[in-house]
């Protein structure tokens, strides 16, 4: 499935790539600042969240043309001329062509069929591949095989396209050949029960070939017409590239990329038995790519190869089915569904994981793992492969399950705003950026119960100290906490943590929402977050144990205090994972945690050299700002709710956060112990933000779903923003109902389709159908939307007997036929809109 896709900035080509103590106090001073920490810990957890947007712009349509039934086009055929030989026969209809590349065979395993061997094609330019091997008018092949069974069931797999410019999906055909006895016939090797696609003698390589040192196939070409099948659009692949190690290749055809975050990998449940698992896939770099709805996010243009690790407890050869989900679009044009690719590795012997890594990859789940942090959990593996559809150590070999219906792995997928930058062109300003970040989270109460650590540590050193020696105390201790900061964020990128991807299905979204509502709660003083007593105590023993004044018991103090600034600037420290895992450079990733940690450190450099004097101790500032995020935190609750709520639902509630707001902030300068001056400033943003969500519920009344322009929907009456009065169908069959309906009643009919994960759907739905010219011409129309979100055995098989790739795609319908003509993909602007809907009438 597709939605056609629109960007402002077109991303470039992906570039192919690598990849608390304290000293000398008693505990009642370790209780105290441990509850400065607990009351401190929320306060940063928003500031990575409130850098994500989301961007787009219009695109253009795709008209769609007749073509002959595919069978008629490539008419199959096979025969055996021998017991150990089967030959295949393709007769090509004038004016379409097969690709050499495209065609692979697999064959019951008691065959055990060798390389298929194709003749030398025809040397093309194609409009979708670029340069490839086609063959038309009649195509022979054979494959040798294994003397011994009287019959075998051939499974081809071809793809061809018509000299129009436009191209069938990839078909599969079973085949039953009966083969001839032969008494002397000699068996075949048995090095390779799959067949690859393509041999040496020409084509696109397997991914056998181009990793391990032959020719890498060429992208494919991209097309302004009809978009492209996804298994010609994408291609999968994978090899064993030892006994610890699959090598997976990805091949975006020209014109079309990857989502990275997207991307998830599980093993069948016969590799738990085998004692493997997998590790965090190691990503090259890719191109940062920003849209309206799946904000900020990294693409691949080009063929990729990805390491996998995998993680063995036992050393024995195994063979395994390995599941990719993954999703991707074309250019300025759709967005396919969640595709799910089945390959099937023979495994060689290989050497057992220390228990170290087994223990510590971030988010490794025993089967699973994916594109960012190795954490797309829930993807479901692909039914019907083959058990013994096995391969040879050097090739694997994608099955027929392109299209089939993986989990919703992804709602949205976000990186943050400061991830993105990052990712720019200029890093050393990124950098830089961390460094004034860490200064912004120094004057946060996370930093404050570090103060007294140093404080009793330059006290240790005895009276008399000088500047010199207070500010190098100071320094050490800044220095070992960075370092720590440096040291995990390393380590956690080499593991594959990335957590964005957890913000892609419902129910993480709500689970997320729930915890910045638990986040608010305390940071309104409802309880207290804290760490286990026993934690604390062991932190204080330690940090007895410390003599004051060392350089040693400094530096241990400064790497023990990241304890606890650590979870209380944990949003930063995520969105730079993110960056490390975006770029596949983990020592700039921790050059930027410790700039982050360094500018954390500032103001205690100037606390030890100014021996405690003049920074800002606790007080009701303090409590001000606590309560502050309290609101921001509910502020991003609803922000995530929003991507699954209705919009006037969501507008509902950004309207009573803004009231709430409004109220603590007029109860706050009432009080009459204020500075007049805030009191003042209190009352004008009360009075504000009561405005706001005053205009936010009547927005949401009128049925309006934008916070930032509620009341757009009553400018020029309610007809503009009025929803078009759409009938939701599900089937073939309700559609045929519809359809026949509409006929006995002369209405035209419009049929809609339509995803939560398509950008185009949205974009259709906000900026075309909610235009007033829109809802007039549609005057009259029968109106049906077909929501093919959950992707599911229904929605596949209306979209397959309508020849839809994918959402979103608008049919007409007059007196009970098509007018296939006026098939419209993708997204197209009100005005041409409409041209086509009074072409349908």
């Amino acid at each position: 499935m597709n939605c056609r896709r629109r960007s402002r900035s077109k991303p470039t080509a992906a570039c192919p790539g690598t990849w608390t103590g304290w000293p000398n106090r008693p505990e009642t001073m370790t209780d105290a600042l441990a509850s400065r920490a607990r009351r401190a810990a929320p306060a940063a957890l928003a500031l990575c969240a409130l850098v994500l947007s989301l961007f787009a712009a219009p695109a253009m349509a795709i008209d769609e043309s007749d073509l002959l039934p595919v069978d008629q086009a490539f008419a199959l055929s096979a025969e055996a001329p021998a017991a150990d030989r089967i030959a295949l026969r393709w007769k090509i209809a004038d004016g379409y062509y097969l690709y050499k590349h495209r065609i692979s065979v697999k064959t019951d395993p008691a065959f055990a069929a060798q390389a298929l061997q194709l003749p030398k094609g025809e040397s093309h330019t194609d409009e979708f591949f670029g340069q490839v091997e086609t063959y038309r008018k009649t195509l022979s092949a054979t494959l040798p095989g294994r003397t011994g069974p009287a019959q075998v069931t051939v499974q081809v797999k071809y793809q061809g396209c018509a000299d129009a410019g436009i191209c069938y999906p990839p078909q599969t055909r079973s085949l039953t050949v009966a083969l001839p006895v032969a008494a002397n016939a000699a068996a075949a090797g048995n090095d390779e029960p799959l067949v690859r696609f393509g041999n040496a003698g020409g084509g696109a390589p397997p991914l056998g070939g181009g990793l391990l040192g032959g020719p890498s196939p060429a992208p494919g070409a991209g097309t302004d017409a009809l978009p492209l099948p996804p298994e010609q659009a994408f291609g999968f692949e994978a090899i064993a590239g030892d006994g610890n190690t699959l090598l997976l290749r990805f091949t975006p055809a020209r014109g079309y990329y990857l989502y990275r975050d997207k991307t998830s990998f599980k093993l069948d449940a016969g590799a738990a038995k085998a004692g493997i698992a997998l590790g965090a896939p190691r990503w090259p770099r890719g191109s940062a790519h920003r849209d309206e709805h799946f904000g900020q996010v990294i693409v691949y243009f080009d063929q990729i190869d990805v390491p996998l690790p995998l993680q063995r407890s036992r050393e024995d050869a195994a063979k395994l089915v390995l599941t990719a989900n993954f999703m991707g679009c074309q250019t300025d044009g759709i967005c396919y569904p969640p595709m799910t690719r089945t390959v099937a590795v023979d495994l060689p012997r290989g050497s057992l994981s220390a228990a170290t890594t087994a223990a510590t990859t971030a988010d490794a789940v025993p089967l699973e793992t994916n594109a960012a942090t190795a954490a797309a959990t829930g993807a479901a593996p692909v039914a019907n492969a083959a058990p013994d559809a096995t391969l040879a150590p050097a090739s694997a070999t994608a099955t027929d399950a392109a299209n089939t219906a993986a989990p919703a792995a992804a709602g949205q997928a976000e990186d943050s705003r400061l991830a993105a930058d990052l990712s720019g062109p200029h890093r050393w300003l990124a950098l830089l950026s961390f460094l004034g970040l860490g200064v912004a989270l120094s004057f946060t109460p996370c930093v404050l119960p570090m103060i007294p650590i140093l404080s009793g540590l330059i006290a240790g050193h005895g009276p008399g100290i000088g500047v010199r020696r207070a500010f190098t105390l100071s320094l050490v201790y800044v220095l070992a906490n960075a370092v720590v900061f440096a040291i995990a964020g390393v380590v956690a990128a080499s593991l594959g943590a990335n957590l964005q991807i957890l913000f892609q299905t419902p129910w993480v979204i709500v689970a997320f929402a729930l915890l910045f509502v638990l986040l608010s709660l305390s940071s309104f003083g409802l309880y207290e977050l804290q760490l286990p007593h026993a934690l604390r105590s062991r932190l204080g023993t330690l940090s007895d144990r410390q003599q004051g004044g060392s350089w040693a018991g400094v530096a241990a103090m400064g790497a023990l205090s990241s304890l606890i600034v650590g979870p209380c600037v944990a949003p930063p420290l995520a969105a730079a994972v993110l960056y490390i895992g975006q770029t596949g450079d983990p020592w700039f990733g921790g050059a930027a945690l410790f700039l982050l940690a360094l500018g954390m450190g500032v103001p205690l450099l100037a606390f030890g050299v100014a021996a405690g004097k003049g920074l800002p101790t606790s007080g009701p500032w303090m409590v001000g700002v606590q309560r502050a995020f309290g609101f921001v935190f509910l502020g991003l609750a609803v922000w995530m709710l929003a991507r699954i709520l209705p919009g006037p639902a969501a507008l509902a509630l950004w309207g009573a956060l803004a009231f709430a707001a409004a109220a603590a902030l007029g109860l706050a300068a009432s009080r009459p112990s204020g500075r007049s001056g805030l009191r003042v400033a209190g009352w004008a943003a009360a009075l504000l933000l009561g405005v706001v969500g005053v205009a936010q519920t009547v927005g949401a009344l009128a049925g309006s779903s934008d916070p930032l322009q509620p009341l757009a929907g009553l400018r020029g009456g309610t007809h503009a923003q009025r929803e078009l009065p759409f009938r939701k169908i599900k089937s073939l069959a309700d559609l045929q109902r519809e359809v026949a309906a509409a006929k006995t009643a002369g209405q035209p009919l419009m049929l809609d389709f339509y995803a939560d994960w398509c950008v185009a759907c949205k974009e259709m739905e906000k900026y075309t159908f909610t235009q007033p010219q829109v809802h007039e011409a549609l005057d009259g129309f029968v109106l049906l939307k077909a929501d093919v979100t959950a992707n599911d055995e229904l929605d596949q098989a209306l979209m397959r007997e309508l020849g839809i790739v994918g959402p979103p795609a608008t049919l007409y319908y007059r007196d009970g036929s098509e007018r296939r003509e006026l098939r419209l993909f993708g997204y197209e602007q009100a005005p041409k809109f409409v041209e086509r809907v009074r072409r349908a009438r």
